[in-house]
């Protein structure tokens, strides 16, 4: 899977030779304005300063889900000595991970809540037959 750099320098290069071939003036600045946004996001692409993050995640499942986002997008999840196993370091860009590895973690973390829910709901009624609900619960008096 190519770079976002290298999707760009792409994009660049097509548009320096829509550049060149531009018949009208219109399409010659269009091309020129267009170039100067790839050339600035390039710029800022290589200027991205990488930061290290630290994410505590609720549980074992989380940190797995999150594990295999990160080792998906080429971002190297590490521990340092005596923390916690659901607690992750990340040292990327920050823009690149709000924007890429945040963002699908998010998504394959709602529909991973979004499943156990169901399965433990599933689980309670048809193994168990109950419905599990906790709202008649006596409140226990303390002596």
């Amino acid at each position: 899977m190519p770079s976002g750099d290298a999707i760009l320098r792409a994009k660049l290069d097509k548009l320096e030779n829509l550049f060149r071939r531009a018949g009208t003036t219109g399409e010659r600045s269009a091309a020129g304005a267009a170039i100067d946004r790839v050339k600035e996001r390039l710029k800022s692409e290589r200027t991205d300063q990488e930061i290290e993050l630290k994410l505590s995640l609720p549980d074992a499942w989380s940190v797995r889900l999150f594990v295999a986002v990160c080792r998906k997008h080429n971002v190297r999840p590490y521990r340092y000595p005596r923390q916690r196993r659901t607690t992750v370091m990340v040292r990327t860009p920050e823009r690149f991970f709000d924007d890429v590895v945040w963002a699908e973690f998010s998504s394959l973390q709602t529909e991973l809540s979004i499943y156990f829910e169901e399965t433990v709901e599933h689980l309670i009624s048809t193994a168990m037959q109950s419905d599990g609900d906790d709202s008649g619960l006596e409140v226990a008096q303390l002596a």
